[in-house]
């Protein structure tokens, strides 16, 4: 285990769960001289386009894109149709699916030109935005039905085959892990369906059967039918626990468990992550520790404490115990790795809603590990010959229903959990947005006032400069020379000529360079006349 964690001490990849949007050309909140023929998206990390959910907006509020985005590498390109070429400022929408399947959306502005007032969304035909709150309760809701039926199939399927007595009837544990079965295949088709309404922002029974098809065939549609068919085949073997299982439906199930576990975390967070195939193992570790232990104290409350006689409990329990203890410290073990790659630092425990939930799922699996204690100590002292009475299973049996209760309350934090954005690409997510905003100011003197913009102000040869001059009663007022210089005295960089031009009148166009990252001093002359100049400055902090 120690070897396991060392792994994170070598630096990785950048990678996280979420696509974050990282950069676009044209830039968000860019101005540019002319339209561009197309619009490029870059991602952190690889995302699959959602037809017809990607969208730009003319000044006048028409669509100008031209079919659906074209994947490129880690990101899209928005095709712009041909023809009215417009100045002013263009929306850009956008919806697609990220490597852990989940949809992420959203919009930016750019301007040709100089910046108009964005036109509103066409009342007829507009995208729906965002996630439907029905769609997104029901996510969680089919997360939690698929949790809670591994913890019932596993569960009382290895206790059917390892521990269960001869002399009872196996048609309680059976009918418990069908109902387990019965949960999974209902949570996998519905998430499934819930898929396509995520993915467009649709309503829950707005959904096509193109869009179906769709999912059926992406990656995460294909992973789900692949569960679908490895639950089959571990139904078939439960069907054969009614009598003592041999050796090859034993095989047969810890295949079918293997490959059915390792479908969830191809959906989800883990397969998006840096280290992803650790973490994916992590996550199959995770699921399988949980579903035998939290699966097996189902088995013992509901049907062993109450059925079995002190002696067989006297020798089923100790060797139960022990699997138990070890799934535990598979549970955590596993659970730790994954925190250490989602989480991204220490920070992100309390400064996100991913970080919360994981505390409180924290602290309920250790509540829960409290009384897993105290049920040990019980068994422990009544292993001797008559240790095991009425009395004694019947305390054991509370402590175990109360384990299970705890439990069901980790399984819905857990569901919480991984349809949140995990903390390190919350950093990310804030990194994008700081470059995003750049810097803008208003700046004055006796003979102008000066409306300015740096983006992304950011370490970089490409820092866009984009101003308006106007007189001090608010005309625009035309520029005959712009002069910018850009220094850092903190490092004892002068004064760099930066090349602005007057594009429009009253408005400059230019390129700044900042080689370092610091309080960059930007000085700014605009001589208005033959004769009339003044000077301004501004502080830029560059990241």
């Amino acid at each position: 285990m120690a070897g396991l964690l060392g792994v994170f001490a070598a630096p990785a990849a950048p990678a996280s769960a979420h696509a974050v949007l990282t950069s676009a050309s044209p830039a968000a909140g860019a101005v540019i001289a002319s339209r561009p023929g197309e619009v490029r998206l870059t991602f952190n990390e690889a995302v699959r386009v959602v037809p017809g959910r990607s969208q730009v907006l003319a000044p006048d509020g028409k669509r100008v894109d031209d079919g659906d985005p074209r994947p490129v590498r880690d990101g899209l390109t928005i095709r712009l149709r041909a023809g009215d070429r417009a100045d002013g400022t263009y929306v850009v929408s956008y919806r697609v699916i990220s490597g852990d399947s989940h949809p992420v959306s959203g919009s930016f502005t750019f301007s040709v030109g100089a910046p108009s007032t964005p036109a509103a969304m066409p009342s007829s035909g507009a995208m729906p935005v965002g996630t439907d709150p029905i769609v997104r309760v029901a996510i969680p809701v089919a997360k939690y039905a698929g949790y809670l039926g591994l913890v019932l199939l596993i569960g009382p399927a290895v206790m059917l085959a390892l521990w269960y007595p001869r002399r009872l009837p196996r048609r309680p544990l059976l009918r418990l892990a069908r109902a387990g079965a019965v949960a999974v295949a209902a949570s996998t088709a519905g998430a499934l369906w819930l898929q396509a309404p995520a993915a467009s922002g649709a309503a829950l029974l707005d959904v096509s059967p193109a869009e179906l098809r769709e999912v059926m065939l992406s990656p995460f549609g294909l992973t789900l039918l692949a569960r679908l068919l490895a639950l089959a085949v571990a139904a078939a073997l439960v069907a054969r626990l009614r009598r003592r299982p041999d050796r090859r439906v034993r095989a047969g199930l810890l295949a079918a468990a293997g490959a059915g576990l390792l479908t969830w975390p191809l959906t989800g967070h883990p397969v998006a992550s840096p280290n992803a195939v650790l973490v994916v193992a992590a996550d199959v570790v995770h699921l399988g520790a949980m579903g035998l232990w939290l699966g097996g104290l189902v088995a013992l409350w509901a049907v062993l404490l109450r059925r079995a006689d002190p002696r067989e409990l006297r020798t089923i329990l100790p060797s139960w115990s022990r699997w138990a203890m070890a799934s535990v410290y598979w549970l955590v073990a596993a659970g730790l790795v994954q925190a250490l790659v989602q989480m991204g630092d220490w920070a992100a425990l309390t400064g996100g809603a991913y970080g919360r939930t994981l505390v409180v799922k924290a602290g309920l699996v250790a509540a829960v590990l409290a009384v897993a204690a105290g049920s040990r100590r019980m068994v422990q002292r009544d292993r001797g010959p008559g240790g095991r009475t009425s009395a004694g299973a019947g305390r054991l049996r509370r402590a175990v229903g109360l384990e299970a209760g705890i439990a069901a309350l980790v399984l819905a934090a857990s569901a919480v959990l991984v349809q949140l954005t995990p903390g390190r690409t919350v950093d990310v997510e804030a990194q994008a947005a700081a470059r995003a905003a750049g810097f803008a100011t208003t700046l004055t003197s006796p003979l102008y006032a000066l409306q300015l913009e740096v983006y992304p102000a950011a370490v970089s040869e490409y820092n866009s400069f984009h101003a308006f001059a106007y007189t001090p009663e608010g005309r625009p007022l035309p520029v005959v020379e712009w002069t910018v210089t850009a220094a850092l005295p903190e490092l004892g960089i002068e004064p760099m000529d930066n090349p602005v031009f007057t594009v429009t009148g009253n408005q400059g166009l230019g390129n700044i360079t900042f080689p370092a990252a610091g309080a960059w001093k930007l000085t700014i002359t605009l001589r208005v006349s033959e004769f009339d100049q003044a000077t301004v400055t501004a502080q830029v902090p560059v990241r």
